[in-house]
């Protein structure tokens, strides 16, 4: 849905952290896209993808359930996940209607537009690819990794990933939001498999170097086991930096108080540890950086505050838009 005034913002990237952030978007007068990775390989997407030659829609189904505009009955139905001892266990009832869909139009992005279409969804959603992609990363003892899920278990530092085909192009309304946005925002998540497999797509990069619109990178909260490890904030910078080019992105958004330890507990088993961040290192890179309380302290484990990032996200949107006036 277009709102000529509004502010255009376009969302980047996948798994649980894009979502939150997209709760806090939602309500805003904004107009709004979401380009989404489909290279997930796990769970019930990667059952999936074994059967039918579909891009993965798992993530695609929580972005659409976390923007849908409908009973929360039915939202709950969509993410249904059926339980073990028959033949759907494991697989969500979501992504089942998307393969379904998929199979009904011929065309996943359309599929994602008409399933959108039926939970009243007002902001558009558009997976980087119609074809089905595999993430690979090599590692830095040379070895090649390949899936989504495999590549964390390796628990080895990651020199840089890739997808394949190589030649599969993004879908044109992917570039198109790209060039036309006030501004774009890249997603906490996981930074490899989700955050830079969406950014190295064919045709993204390209885009994100020519594009007008300011470019603003959430940074995640802590650091994550087999992709990040012991990363700082700069170190998330440069991975992006290396992939798709410096200079990319304008502001990062980083996390600046501290986590209570009962809670940084529940992570010292995983590894993972805050992300630390020096200000003038940041700055040296010509980024524009805020700093802010973004932990949602309300839940049992660590989630970025979707309220706080939304008022910061939009201040920064308004006044971008009115820039480009």
């Amino acid at each position: 849905m277009s709102h000529n005034h509004n502010p255009k913002v376009v969302v980047l990237g996948g798994g649980t952290g894009m979502p939150i952030l997209l709760e806090g978007l939602k309500p805003l007068s904004l107009d709004l896209s979401t380009i989404v990775t489909v290279a997930d390989d796990g769970g019930s997407t990667g059952k999936i993808r074994e059967e039918i030659e579909i891009p993965a829609p798992g993530d695609i189904r929580n972005v659409i359930a976390t923007l849908a505009q409908v009973d929360d009955e039915l939202i709950e139905l969509f993410q249904h996940r059926f339980a073990d001892n028959n033949p759907l266990a494991g697989h969500s009832l979501g992504n089942l209607v998307l393969a379904a869909m998929n199979d009904v139009t011929g065309d996943f992005y359309n599929a994602v537009n008409k399933v959108a279409t039926l939970f009243c969804v007002e902001a558009n959603i558009y997976p980087i690819s119609n074809k089905s992609l595999t993430l690979h990363a090599e590692l830095d003892d040379g070895t090649v990794v390949s899936g989504e899920s495999n590549i964390p278990v390796k628990n080895k530092k990651i020199e840089r990933v890739f997808l394949t085909p190589k030649t599969i192009e993004p879908n044109p309304e992917v570039v198109q939001a790209i060039m036309e946005a006030d501004m774009i925002v890249i997603s906490p998540g996981s930074l490899y498999t989700s955050i830079l497999a969406n950014l190295i797509a064919s045709g993204v990069q390209e885009a994100l170097q020519k594009t007008a619109a300011k470019v603003v990178y959430v940074c995640n909260i802590m650091t994550q086991e087999g992709e990040t490890n012991d990363y700082s904030a700069m170190d998330h910078v440069q991975a992006i930096f290396s992939h798709i080019g410096e200079g990319i992105i304008y502001t990062i958004i980083v996390h600046n108080k501290p986590i209570d330890r009962e809670m940084l507990c529940k992570y010292s088993v995983e590894d993972s540890v805050p992300v630390v961040y020096q200000r003038e290192q940041l700055e040296r890179f010509h980024l524009e950086v805020i700093e802010a309380n973004i932990l949602d302290d309300t839940h049992e484990m660590i989630r970025h505050n979707t309220t706080v990032l939304a008022e910061i996200l939009n201040e920064l949107a308004v006044i971008q838009k009115s820039k480009d006036e």
